[in-house]
């Protein structure tokens, strides 16, 4: 403690803290504090006024930060919030005053200019990457790579997950992957290895076979590192996280000390390095791994590449011809009650799809599925009646162009760093992005949406829509061909221009209670 006194600046907003004084014990909460630790806190704080002899009006006083009671403020030295006020002093003598009247002036002035960062609303959409540039660095990230093990939750431990399972993810389940990579070692120019080379043979004379031998023992070894990455999807629940760091983590930190890095990811939110290792085949199913309740219902799996072909994923969506799009390719698998023939199992390739895609596509479905299923690639327009519309239900309208993939980007205007700003999000942005406490912008060629969260502030609403018409009016200068029109967007209303830009849109996840 600073001169063994309690100060404002001790705390912390992302932390909670427990003041005993005891005749009262008081916790403080950070705005931005996690909920479990709150409440970890809490009971900690009622723990720990029955473990000491009190008087009896002693009890537990929660402050949420902000709105602290005026008992815990004056525990700290110089908390206070009560104006200073000099009642030797006119009313006409202040207003004589220039020097003050001046000072008071430039304060309005100054808060009536409120600091604004609008920057990423002026700079340009990030570029596709090209395919070629997407298959070297998936290479040479899978060249580095010298392992690879599994594991995946099951019930309150986590299990090694078989080599023919990697690629397949469940959207209610938790896995980790511990990677082993070769750090490549740095060696010395050549120029400076011959300039000691000479100065030894110079110094020493004879004896070279010997000092030869030296350098081959002194030629630095191969290192390694290890990168422990945690997926967690959509419906997982956070114990997951938990019963890893509890567990596996500690166990890789033994036998790994000071080489293991930890990568928390979600679902759509992954690493492109972690997804490399894939291959582009990376797949998510709905439910869980060992889960087999709706094997007898078709299923449709949606493959789509969002800005770089490392994040080329393949989906499970809801099971419905409204779904198809025809610059996309699906996979649906409609099942057999059969011994032997499980069902049959088709690639759709959209008139309008990337030929690339198509032939990955097909890829995917051999390697999902063996040869108990009848597997078939059909083109749009040629579809069976028999199994494929019956099998996705019914047939539909659909979209038949993905032209928003061009033109898509997603910002977040937040006030969190103190003051308003908009930052945009990657290309692979998802519907988990859009954040609840904040507003965000998306634009898809042809409207600009204003998505509210339910927690959003006034201020930020405010904020927010002069940024929309702001960068509306960028857009209108920069592509008069393509003007966008403001849309306003609440969260749980969103229409199919809007849920059509995130892939596998589903309902949003709902907070643990």
């Amino acid at each position: 403690l600073p001169e063994l006194r309690l100060v404002q600046s001790l705390l912390d907003t992302k932390g909670v803290y427990i003041l005993d004084c005891w005749s009262d014990v008081f916790i403080w909460i950070g705005r931005k504090s996690p909920r479990l630790v709150r409440a970890a806190a809490l009971k900690l704080g009622q723990e720990l006024c029955s473990m000491l002899h009190r008087p009896k009006h002693a009890c537990v006083t929660r402050n949420l930060e902000g709105a602290e009671c005026q008992v815990f403020k004056s525990k700290f030295k110089n908390w206070d919030d009560v104006l200073k006020v000099d009642y030797t002093r006119a009313a006409e003598t202040v207003q004589q005053n220039d020097n003050l009247q001046g000072k008071v002036k430039k304060d309005a002035e100054q808060k009536d200019q409120m600091k604004a960062d609008l920057t990423a609303l002026f700079l340009p959409r990030q570029p596709a990457m090209p395919l070629t540039e997407a298959e070297q660095l998936m290479e040479e990230w899978n060249e580095d790579l010298d392992g690879m093990e599994g594991f995946v939750l099951e019930g309150k431990k986590f299990t090694r997950l078989p080599e023919e399972e990697f690629g397949h993810f469940y959207t209610q389940d938790c896995y980790v992957f511990l990677c082993r990579y070769w750090v490549p070692v740095e060696y010395e120019d050549e120029d400076e290895e011959k300039e000691k080379k000479g100065g030894e043979a110079g110094r020493g004379g004879g004896g070279g076979g010997k000092g030869d031998e030296d350098e081959e023992d002194k030629q630095p070894e191969e290192d390694f590192q290890c990168v422990v990455y945690f997926w967690q999807g959509r419906q997982a629940s956070n114990m997951g996280w938990l019963t890893f760091t509890f567990s596996l983590q500690k166990k890789f930190e033994s036998l790994f000390p000071g080489k293991l890095k930890v990568v928390r990811m979600t679902q759509q939110q992954e690493n492109l390095k972690f997804l490399s290792h894939f291959k582009r085949k990376f797949i998510i199913h709905k439910g869980k791994r060992k889960q087999n309740t709706d094997s007898v219902q078709p299923s449709l799996y949606h493959i789509r590449t969002n800005g770089s072909a490392l994040c080329t994923r393949t989906i499970q969506i809801g099971t419905d011809s409204s779904n198809l799009n025809s610059e996309f390719c699906f996979i649906l698998k409609v099942p057999f009650e059969s011994t032997d023939n499980q069902g049959i199992v088709y690639t759709w390739v959209g008139r309008a799809a990337d030929p690339d895609e198509a032939k990955l596509a097909e890829d995917i479905m051999n390697s999902m599925f063996d040869d108990t299923y009848s597997k078939q690639v059909i083109n749009e327009g040629e579809e069976p009646e028999n199994f494929f519309w019956v099998g996705i239900g019914s047939q539909k309208e659909y979209d038949e162009d993905a032209e928003y993939m061009k033109y898509a980007r997603l910002f977040r205007c937040s006030n969190e760093k103190g003051y308003f700003s908009v930052s945009e999000k990657c290309s692979d942005f998802c519907q988990d992005d859009l954040a609840d406490d904040d507003i965000m912008l998306l634009d898809n060629g042809k409207e600009v949406y204003m998505w509210v969260g339910t927690q959003t502030s006034q201020v930020e609403i405010k904020l927010s829509l002069k940024a929309c018409q702001v960068y509306i009016q960028h857009m209108r200068a920069k592509d008069s061909e393509y003007p966008r029109k403001l849309r306003l967007v609440r969260k749980g209303n969103e229409p199919h221009c809007f849920t059509r830009c995130f892939h596998a849109w589903g309902p949003f996840k709902t907070p643990p209670s």
